[in-house]
């Protein structure tokens, strides 16, 4: 994972860019979409456009983390670390796919309510992130 590059220091060094936030149990679709659109509000506010590999990291409680990317192209991109591969399980059902050779998930986009509804209860922490390698060369479609 890119850790460095993902809690980009400010220019003064001593603090990270962007600060996990305590997640909020997300209940119906109705909030999930609310989320999505507070957290695309958020992309738009606090990142440039000449920045690449943004989009959020969630901290799962029983270990792990995952970093979430959604595409131009119409897919969702996951990036699940070694100690979250538990959560893979729930990944294949909701995708209603194999689990692919590596570390990257690409998902359609309509499967990103289903996905935040399903993680929802298992993130601890949301934090926006920057400068991640998202293998966008090493992909396989959905």
């Amino acid at each position: 994972m890119q850790d460095a590059a993902d809690q980009l220091q400010d220019p003064g060094g001593a603090k990270p860019r962007f600060r996990p936030v305590p997640w909020t149990a997300l209940d119906s679709p109705s909030d999930v979409e609310l989320w999505i659109e507070e957290h695309n509000l958020a992309l738009k506010e606090h990142i440039g456009a000449h920045e690449t590999g943004y989009g959020v990291c969630f901290t799962l409680a029983a270990g792990g983390s995952i970093h979430m990317q959604t595409s131009a192209d119409g897919a969702i991109i996951l990036d699940v670390d070694a100690e979250a591969e538990w959560v893979s399980p729930l990944i294949v059902a909701i995708a209603q796919a194999e689990p692919p050779q590596g570390s990257m998930w690409v998902l359609p986009d309509d499967k990103l309510i289903q996905l935040i509804m399903g993680l929802s209860s298992l993130i601890a922490t949301s934090t926006l992130v920057v400068g991640h390698n998202f293998g966008r060369g090493q992909r396989r479609r959905y």
